[in-house]
């Protein structure tokens, strides 16, 4: 939350953020996202007195997102106050594409990352994936100080995916929540997603034509990809594996973005293919490609694969790891909580340097008072829902004594704590971090499956998947999680007496006949009609859906795929 949600004197704020600068204790009241920003710049070194260019980087010298905004947010220029505030896009990577206008400090920086500049509007808009505002001494740079700014969030209409953000920044605002600008920076975003709308559409057109052509009603496997959309044959999905797709859509994008300078793909070595592949062309630049596969003859084994404890793309996965990266970097515990089999300790394994791993699960007395915690070395302590009481009380007088101590604790909700471990949690709660269900970022399955396939047996082919038994597998619950899943795949890697991808009628009963249906109580018909109308005054905008009804657009995602197999009552 930051003061624009939470509205706070300025005065107390500034002396609170001069406080920090100097080390000295901050006072009662400070909104902890607000000093938590503060860290981070501080932990990523950004100078509070830049009063210059980060670098003098260059705009990209080809992107899809400038071009489709430029000419939007040209119309809206005259509706500036030009010499008392700035309008300014960027791209994914917060790098500056276009700006107009004048602010205080708006010619300070080209990169508006935390990296670099610490906290700011387009930043949090891009992290919380929703409209967000920043004033004053909530930045960290001294430039920023009697700047207010309003960021909205530019999403792909295809994926969903952030492409970059809108701000306007003006003089510093008091005492008016929302920002003066949010309305038009916000009807600014929506005319970009407008335009790009109608570009992706008109590109899909010429994927598909090309895709036809090279199909030409034959049984040949082709795929065409522009880094959005995905056309594939019956014969392709035979075919290619997830890194053989992955391998082409990352040359579709590269290509859309004005980076490929060859058309020489080069796929997996264990890929069991081929690709000749053909840009795609529209309007003369390249907007994706065709790619015609044939089987190789011999397929090589694959590379060890890794645990998978850090696989996985989406917004509530990313999010976990970057917060336990964060915490692990900073003395003091930290708490990974989460379901079981969602891979806490796998988590905690990898970011840590070999760390004295204790289990209450294994032993009733672990005897932690008497544990060495001076040596430096962190202290991984699994299912601390099964700690003893002794052991519960040594924990508690340990961090009163040493809250910087290294210790990273799984916890497994479940029962209700007694007293002295619900003390123990509420000590940590600060440093905690929740690790998603398997459920929630179903999108992350097929990163995880190759890091889960054991290593084939020499010259067995990689275990792949059909797009079939993929969408089974992306719409199971999976109530062991990861475990559950890491379960499955070395099964049938050991059981499979057949070649070719896993075909859906392959997989367990459970798996492979989806999720039962049943029928939604009144509570969820109220719910679901919520959320139906919403879309529809939205015009179908998941994210202005989400955004009125108060809740994230992974929430909003999660209950429609919930509420898809389930019947009205």
């Amino acid at each position: 939350m930051t003061t624009a949600e939470h509205p706070l004197a300025l005065a107390p704020l500034r002396q609170a953020r001069e406080r920090f600068l100097t080390g000295r204790p901050l006072p009662d009241g400070v909104p902890e996202d607000v000093v938590a920003a503060w860290r981070r710049a501080r932990f990523f070194g950004v100078r509070p007195d830049l009063d210059g260019p980060v670098r003098d980087s260059a705009h990209p010298a080809d992107s899809p997102l400038l071009d489709a905004a430029r000419p939007v947010l040209t119309r809206i220029v005259p509706a500036l106050d030009a010499g008392r505030s700035a309008l300014v896009l960027t791209d994914e990577r917060l790098r500056v594409l276009w700006s107009t206008g004048s602010a205080p400090g708006d010619d300070t920086c080209r990169d508006l990352s935390e990296r670099e500049v610490g906290h700011n509007s387009a930043a949090l808009a891009l992290r919380t994936r929703r409209r967000a505002e920043v004033h004053g001494p909530e930045h960290f740079l001294d430039v920023w100080q009697d700047v207010s700014a309003v960021s909205v969030p530019l999403l792909s209409p295809e994926t969903g995916q952030p492409l970059g953000t809108v701000t306007l920044a003006t003089a510093l605002r008091t005492g008016c929540r929302p920002h003066p600008g949010a309305a038009l920076a916000e009807a600014a975003a929506a005319a970009v997603e407008a335009e790009l709308r109608a570009r992706a559409r008109t590109a899909h057109r010429t994927l598909l034509d090309a895709y036809e052509r090279a199909a030409r009603g034959r049984e040949r496997a082709v795929v065409a990809l522009d880094g959005r959309n995905r056309l594939i044959s019956e014969a392709a999905a035979r075919l290619a594996s997830p890194q053989v797709l992955e391998s082409l859509e990352r040359a579709a994008r590269a290509w859309g973005r004005g980076s490929g300078e060859s058309y020489d793909v080069r796929l997996p070595e264990d890929a069991g293919c081929t690709a000749e592949v053909t840009p795609v062309r529209h309007e003369g630049r390249a907007l994706g490609l065709v790619a015609v596969l044939e089987a190789r003859p011999v397929v090589a084994a694959t590379p060890p694969s890794s645990t998978g404890a850090l696989a996985g793309g989406s917004v509530p996965w990313r999010h976990a790891v970057a917060r336990a990266t964060e915490l692990f970097c900073t003395a003091g515990p930290v708490l990974l909580t989460g379901e079981r089999g969602t891979g806490k300790t796998a988590l905690a394994l990898e970011l840590l340097d070999a760390p004295l791993i204790v289990d209450a699960a294994e032993s009733p007395e672990l005897g932690l008072r008497d544990k060495a915690w001076d040596d430096g070395r962190p202290v991984l302590l699994r299912h601390a829902e099964r700690l003893s009481q002794p052991d519960v009380a040594a924990l508690n007088s340990l961090l009163e004594e040493r809250p910087e101590a290294r210790l990273v604790a799984t916890h497994t909700p479940g029962t209700a704590p007694g007293p002295c471990l619900q003390r123990l949690l509420d000590t940590l709660a600060a440093r905690s971090v929740t690790l998603p269900a398997l459920r929630e970022r179903p999108e992350d399955i097929r990163e995880l499956l190759p890091a889960l396939t054991p290593r084939p047996a020499p010259g067995g082919p990689p275990l792949t998947w059909t797009l079939d038994a993929l969408r089974a597998l992306e719409q199971h619950p999976w109530p062991g999680n990861v475990t559950e899943l890491a379960h499955l795949v070395r099964a049938l890697a050991g059981q499979r007496r057949v070649f070719g991808p896993v075909r859906r009628g392959e997989l367990p009963d459970p798996v492979r006949e989806g999720p039962a249906g049943r029928a939604l109580s009144p509570m969820e018909v109220a719910e679901r009609s919520a959320i139906l109308e919403a879309l529809r005054r939205h015009g179908g905008n998941k994210t202005r859906a989400a955004a009125a009804l108060g809740i994230g657009r992974a929430t909003l995602y999660r209950k429609l795929r919930e509420y898809q197999g389930l019947q009205g009552t």
